[in-house]
């Protein structure tokens, strides 16, 4: 049985226009997930649903995070799982696993995810900046910040910029 929940951003300025990395960890309400042990948060302006897991068809030869596309209401959206793409130890499919469908860059794509938290409104003195590694094998130019919200801490992604990333090879780089 699939179960949709339509995410609806009520009274809001465009927080999602805001440069993050350049003007520091911006304030506003992040949809928060979780993958593994981990949770992360998004700009809630950048989600369009959350929609139950149904397995997609596959697409030859792409790569493993790619899980293939699904027919959104005629709209063909491909399906990338997190887990796989930042390098987690892969987890089961269940009852908790969640496609979070993105709008980004005026394109659908759906993020597979273990499960979604909650919706929270972060204001900046909640919100570090990403912390700065001197690795090579660890990317974190997709970390706009970290989130503390009581005991918790939240990883703040940039999953516009993730998306759309030539590694993902989802958008075209000359797209808006």
């Amino acid at each position: 049985m699939e179960t949709t929940r339509e995410i609806v951003p009520a009274g809001r300025q465009d927080a999602g226009s805001l440069a993050l990395k350049a003007n520091g960890p911006a304030s506003g309400e992040y949809l928060t997930f979780r993958l593994g042990a981990e949770e992360y948060g998004i700009d809630i302006l950048k989600v369009q649903e959350i929609r139950s897991y149904e397995p997609p068809t596959r697409i030859a030869n792409a790569p493993d995070f790619i899980k293939g596309v699904v027919n959104l209401r005629g709209v063909i959206v491909p399906i990338v799982d997190l887990r796989l793409k930042l390098g987690c130890p892969s987890a089961e499919y269940n009852s908790f696993t969640v496609v979070i469908v993105l709008n980004v860059k005026s394109r659908v794509v759906g993020a597979v995810v273990d499960s979604v938290s909650d919706v929270l409104e972060l204001n900046r003195d909640a919100i570090r900046p990403a912390p700065e590694l001197a690795s090579s094998a660890v990317d974190t130019s997709f970390i706009t910040g970290i989130g503390t919200v009581s005991d918790r801490m939240l990883i703040l992604m940039d999953i516009e910029g993730l998306m759309s990333s030539a590694d993902m090879g989802l958008m075209d780089s000359l797209s808006v």
